[in-house]
């Protein structure tokens, strides 16, 4: 590509690099994919959130930066995926919609709130990517949002919970204060997160990330969230737990676990689909422990 046809790591605006005779009109969806609407990736790049966001980046206006859970990819591994919206965030009175493939969310934004990125992307700060995804988002997908941003410690829970303990009458302050009051930096994937999420809500109180001994006090596990005196664990499996190395392992700890006493709730991905269901999943459980 030419130098006078910018480029953020191989996406580029498909009207500039016809203009600049680099590529045919009829090659750009044939030789390469499109990321945004008017925006176009090389061939051979992933296409995933992150090549979303270097597209969107090279039609922001000033004044716009990415943010919201799309912000949170770039201090963490992404919450979301290819298909996913990129979220920007630029000031109140302005216009500008962005390709239908960007969601704007209107709020102010101050030189203090953006950081630019090496890549040369305009990214909102931690603090101002924390309050917006918690301000913005569902319970458990804020939660979830500020326990990555937490465990990768670019955000100290405690300093943030005070600065927004200060943030009185400011927009939606009482949905912010919730979430980060059930953030917990030890949390080690977004799907334990919402699980935690809605076990609260449901008045159950896990904790986070449990370390399990034998009576020798020798560690047989580290849990995802478990009631310790109940000897209740529950447990997120991802895919790589389903790999014909991982199968092993895993089935000897879940063994020694039980040898232990503890009785043991496997999640997947398919059982997040109805989280209600999950919840009368543990809470049966904790009704047979405690009977």
């Amino acid at each position: 590509m030419s130098s006078h046809v910018r480029l953020n790591e191989g996406v580029f605006i498909g009207s500039h690099a016809v203009a600049a005779g680099l590529v045919r009109p009829e090659d750009l969806r044939r030789r390469h994919r499109r990321v945004v609407q008017g925006v176009y990736a090389t061939r051979g790049l992933p296409f995933d959130h992150d090549t979303r966001c270097l597209g969107t980046a090279l039609v922001l206006p000033a004044g716009y930066a990415i943010g919201g859970l799309s912000a949170v990819g770039w201090y963490a591994a992404p919450l979301l995926g290819p298909v996913d919206p990129v979220v920007a965030v630029g000031p109140g009175g302005a216009t500008w919609r962005g390709p239908r493939e960007v969601r704007v969310h209107r709020s102010d934004v101050t030189d203090d709130d953006v950081l630019v990125d090496r890549r040369g992307v305009p990214v909102t700060g931690p603090w101002r990517t924390a309050w917006d995804v918690a301000a913005m988002e569902s319970l458990p997908n804020a939660v979830a949002a500020l326990d990555r941003l937490a465990h990768e410690g670019v955000l100290d829970l405690g300093e943030f919970a005070a600065w927004v303990q200060d943030r009185r009458g400011k927009w939606r302050v009482t949905q912010v204060r919730r979430a980060v009051e059930l953030a917990d930096a030890r949390a080690e994937s977004p799907e334990e997160s919402r699980v935690r999420v809605a076990l609260v809500r449901a008045g159950l109180l896990p904790e986070v990330q449990v370390e399990v001994f034998d009576d020798q006090r020798a560690l047989i596990a580290r849990v995802d969230l478990a009631f310790p005196e109940l000897k209740i664990a529950i447990e997120y499996d991802g895919a790589h737990h389903f790999t014909d190395q991982q199968v092993p392992r895993d089935n000897v700890r879940l063994a020694r676990l039980r040898a232990a006493g503890w009785v043991v709730l496997r999640l997947a991905n398919a059982d997040l689909y109805d989280m209600d269901d999950v919840v009368r999943r543990v809470q049966a459980l904790v009704g047979q422990r405690t009977a």
